[in-house]
């Protein structure tokens, strides 16, 4: 069976112990190492309890650059020694048998093969509609390339420079190294083991925050082009629709400025009537309680807002940004794999 290192990067989440507690349990011989590297931007407390079980040989715990995932995974397979580096995010759970599911993955994959997705289920309630942000977890079960679960050979990580520090959250960063893996001739193949991701508790504006990712498209759109989205296996999303509803309200904006009332009243009429069918088909599929209703009404008013302010400074980064790589070895700098 193929050995393996497993890299955790953490913000301190509480289901960091379970997780760790399960990969000691089956600790064995194809996996090595787990190395943790804690990401945290104040360590001001121990990352796990200090426990016997937790901390037998083989966990370490390395310190990261508080920098976003990307930066600390790279802390992660850097120290790594094992031929493959199996990543895990610190909120999924393994089931019984994980190990040697992901070394029999592993085991005696061909040379242009950089990397193994595992596959990840998100438990729904069975007893209500899922909500807007249960849903939105849930796409994780057919995300492509996603680092919940995703081994990578090490020497691919080598050759392709491993993460791009440019991406400061855990968004599109695992989709730019397996594109660029793609790029530099290796393939990339799905394993049959799973890890179960759980839907964490969220606030209401867990929704506006995640229009933060519009800007890690637009440096996708910068260092792979066009059609990253196809390549990627990435849905096109909302943002067309957000940016007419933006300049829709803009334009009411305008209109009352130079009081012009005509230009006023239509564009803001349609700028309700946008964000309201907007706020409709959100509504539509959930569990259209009170607050889930009034959280979908709230949202989507801000939203679309959020979505477009994020991407115009996501483009204004990306060409600034763009000549400046943060990783050892650019895209066009690695020669494609040959076996």
């Amino acid at each position: 069976m193929a050995s393996f290192d497993v890299v955790i990067a953490t913000i301190g989440r509480p289901t960091l112990e379970p997780l760790l507690a399960s990969l000691v349990a089956e600790e064995g011989s194809e996996l090595r190492r787990v190395l943790v590297v804690d990401d945290r931007r104040h360590a001001d407390r121990p990352l796990v309890s200090p426990s016997d079980e937790l901390m037998l040989p083989g966990v370490e715990i390395l310190r990261g650059r508080a920098a976003g995932p990307a930066a600390a995974r790279n802390v992660g397979w850097r120290a790594a020694s094992a031929d493959w580096v199996a990543f895990l995010d610190d909120d999924v759970s393994i089931p019984d048998g994980w190990v040697a599911a992901c070394a029999a993955d592993l085991d005696e994959l061909e040379d242009d093969v950089a990397a193994s997705q595992g596959g990840i289920v998100v438990p729904l309630p069975a007893e209500r509609p899922a909500t807007d942000s249960e849903r939105n977890v849930a796409c994780l079960e057919g995300a492509r390339w996603a680092t919940a679960d995703m081994a990578y050979r090490r020497g691919a990580l080598e050759r392709l420079g491993g993460f791009d520090e440019r991406f400061p959250r855990a968004y599109r960063e695992d989709s730019d190294l397996a594109l660029r893996a793609l790029d530099a001739g290796y393939r990339i193949v799905e394993g049959r083991r799973s890890v179960l991701h759980p839907v964490r508790p969220a606030d209401r504006w867990v929704s506006v925050r995640l229009q933060r990712g519009n800007a890690d498209d637009a440096l996708m759109r910068a260092l792979h082009g066009g059609d990253w989205r196809r390549r990627a296996g990435a849905a096109r999303g909302s943002l067309p629709a957000h940016v007419a509803t933006v300049g829709l309200g803009v334009s009411a904006i305008i209109g009352v400025a130079m009081r012009v009332r005509s230009v006023a009243a239509v564009a803001g009429a349609a700028c309700l009537a946008a964000t309201v069918a907007f706020a409709s088909r959100r509504i539509a599929p959930g569990p259209r309680d009170r607050r889930e209703i009034l959280t979908m009404l709230g949202t989507s008013a801000v939203i679309p807002w959020a979505a477009v302010g994020h991407r115009l400074a996501g483009e204004v980064r990306a060409r600034r940004l763009r000549g400046r790589s943060t990783r050892p070895l650019s895209a066009e700098a690695v020669e494609p794999v040959s076996v």
